[in-house]
């Protein structure tokens, strides 16, 4: 495919009679970028056609399918008068149309893989996130991580993190010497958060095997990247999940990848759909640290582009670091219209021959105020620009089509069983067994104790009998039994108390000992 200005290491974008073509460089795309504009002026088309071109390049790219519509980009195209038109108008020749290779994944595994990870991965700042925990109750949680950490449990699942809760609880006395007070309150709070969680789909998303994030960054055999997308459009119906989720992935990314500094082409390029919802009620910590994962991820290779309405839904710490934009309509309906207006004029490189913010509300379906970093990485002046058309359907595929491309993925089974093996919730549940088994062992052996106790006493009962039988009938003697009586009566008594008190004793010592080997285990 070519087009009047193509340019070797760049995707074009679009352009226009009388207009500068676009073209965003291929080695300033892990530069972050923004994509914004009104509900139906055209971001969807233009994630996709960057998307396309970052596949054609060689570069993999995540992106949530939101609305369901972004599944078509794993089918060609269909030819319609308005796309040969638009093809015509910013001088793109050699326009057909071909599929990009995709891969579908779902954290429900209903249109796609499966995705999940653990409860360990995600950390408890993002969980307390997900969970809209308070400062106190972040705290607990925080609590609860380290003392698994600190044991060797293996937090994996939701039921695994419910019963550390538990265990965190119920061992508040013994723990808060050594990690502080354990709040009853924020554990049934933190506890009912979880079961909410769980009807959200939590318990499908958190197990194993866990997301392997090199399956995001393959290429298929004719060499484009492949084109991960997430089904999102149930995802979203619980925002703090979706926006959790999104997080965790680009925190994953940074963890895991090494630095490349500015490659030739990104390793990775996400585009986060929806973006205002990974800010929505955030904490200025996390958002701090969203602001700083975006500063430092560029350094491996990975861009991240942020697909929403208003540029403002983005904190200005991380706007002032998305370098390419795309600024589709915006109109001015209230106050904070006309703000995100002004907003979004003003991050441009301005253009002496028009006014942007005034151009912003006149632009139409499938037009933009466009501004890209150059090859020095200097921000474009900022142009009127006709997005280009997609090679890929626009639309959603059917679901016979994405059942086809499921069953040809690379990816092919790996995920689709989930797996559970021991970790906090096994290891706690047997540590109770065991105790419960001490406790009916210890019990047993008292009573046998006490059975015995009985039958020795019952045994010298009978003996002093019959040796009573055999003593003749005077007086001093019959004096020197019930001496001899009494003191067997208390001699009796003393042993009783003796073997109560020594019983207590070692039950204690045996449920210390038992509960000492059982948290060292």
């Amino acid at each position: 495919m070519a087009d009047g200005g193509a340019r070797a290491g760049t995707i074009f974008v679009g352009g226009g009679e009388g207009r500068i073509p676009q073209h965003l460089v291929l080695k300033r795309a892990n530069r972050h970028g923004l994509i914004a504009g009104a509900t139906g002026t055209g971001k969807t088309v233009t994630l996709q056609i960057l998307a396309e071109g970052l596949s054609r390049a060689g570069t993999p790219v995540f992106m949530a399918d939101v609305k369901g519509d972004l599944s078509g980009i794993s089918q060609p195209g269909v030819a319609k008068g308005f796309l040969a038109e638009r093809a015509a108008a910013i001088g793109l020749s050699d326009y057909v149309f071909e599929p990009c290779p995709t891969v579908f994944w779902d954290l429900w595994g209903e249109k796609g893989h499966p995705v999940r990870t653990t409860v360990s991965e995600l950390g408890p700042m993002l969980l307390g996130r997900l969970l809209g925990l308070n400062d106190v109750q972040q705290g607990v949680l925080d609590l609860c991580f380290t003392v698994a950490d600190d044991q060797g449990l293996l937090l994996l699942d939701l039921k695994d993190l419910r019963a550390m809760l538990t265990h965190v609880g119920d061992s508040a006395a013994e723990l808060r010497t050594v990690y502080g007070n354990v709040s009853a309150a924020s554990v049934g709070a933190i506890q009912r958060r979880l079961l909410s969680l769980d009807r959200q789909g939590g318990e499908t998303f958190f197990g194993e095997p866990a997301l392997t994030l090199a399956d995001f960054l393959t290429t298929a055999p004719d060499g484009r990247g492949t084109i991960n997308v997430l089904a999102a459009d149930r995802l979203i119906e619980s925002p703090q999940l979706y926006g959790t989720f999104l997080l965790w992935l680009l925190s994953e990314l940074f963890e895991s990848l090494p630095e490349v500094g500015d490659p030739e082409r990104p390793v990775l390029v996400f585009f986060f759909d929806e973006a205002h919802l990974l800010f929505d009620d955030a904490p200025d910590a996390l958002v701090d640290k969203v602001a700083q994962v975006c500063r430092l991820i560029r350094s491996k290779g990975v861009g991240v582009y942020f697909v929403t309405q208003n540029p403002d839904d983005v904190p200005e710490v991380v706007l002032g670091q998305l370098g390419n934009r795309v600024q589709h309509a915006l109109r001015a309906f209230t106050p904070r219209d006309a703000r995100a207006v002004k907003t979004a004029a003003e991050t441009f490189r301005p253009n002496p021959a028009f006014d942007a913010a005034a151009v912003i509300g006149e632009l139409g379906v499938g037009e933009a105020l466009v501004s890209l970093l150059d090859a020095k990485g200097v921000p474009g002046i900022v142009e009127r620009t006709l997005i280009r058309p997609p090679a890929s359907r626009l639309g959603p595929a059917d679901e016979a089509e994405r059942a086809a491309v499921i069953a040809r993925s690379p990816i092919g089974r790996r995920y689709d069983a989930p797996v559970d093996r021991e970790s906090a919730y096994e290891i706690l549940a047997e540590r109770a067994r065991a105790a419960e088994r001490a406790e009916d062992d210890a019990r047993e052996r008292e009573e046998r104790e006490e059975r015995r106790a009985r039958e020795e006493a019952e045994a010298e009962a009978a003996d002093h009998r019959r040796s009573r039988s055999r003593i003749p009938s005077s007086r001093a003697p019959r004096r020197t039994t019930r001496r001899s009586r009494r003191q067997s009566v208390g001699e009796s008594l003393a042993k009783s108390a003796a073997r109560q008190v020594g019983r207590e004793l070692g039950r204690a010592l045996f449920r210390g000992i038992l509960g000492t080997l059982g948290r060292s285990r």
